[in-house]
């Protein structure tokens, strides 16, 4: 495990973590405008609704393998003493795509249509919509990763 995932895993931070992904993706969700917001917000109650606790346990099972994928970019700004949250910003493509190669192998595995439907449906979106949350994910690592 990278040492981000070491620290972001640690059980005595872990669920204040996850606590903070879920507020991230429902402020994210939340600030969606127009009809592709409405299509998000949309997708976001159907996945929400697969089972009580089902967005929870998903942000708890995959923060290992997304706090392996931003290491990289998270000692980048540590061995330059920048800013995390600054940094993120800056290389919000690479933090996009790292964490979408990870969903994007889990969607393909997935067994539940609905989960999977809607993953595809919004897949195209994703980017933009990643790159628009990697502020706030950045001050998340930086106020847990620190």
């Amino acid at each position: 495990m990278s040492k981000l995932g070491e620290v972001l895993n640690d059980p005595a931070r872990k669920e204040r973590v996850v606590d903070d992904c879920i507020e991230i993706i429902d402020r994210e969700v939340a600030d969606k405008g127009g009809l592709g917001g409405m299509a998000i917000k949309a997708g976001y109650k159907a996945v929400q609704g697969v089972k009580p606790g089902f967005v929870r346990k998903v942000v708890h099972d995959l923060l290992p393998e997304f706090a392996d994928a931003v290491d990289p970019i998270y000692r980048e700004a540590q061995d330059a003493s920048r800013p995390i949250q600054a940094h993120f910003v800056k290389e919000k493509a690479r933090v996009a795509d790292a964490l979408l190669a990870i969903t994007d192998g889990k969607a393909a595995r997935s067994q539940n249509r609905l989960v999977k439907g809607t993953y595809e449906r919004l897949r195209g979106q994703a980017k933009s919509h990643v790159e628009a949350a990697v502020p706030r994910l950045g001050g998340l690592i930086e106020k847990h990763g620190s």
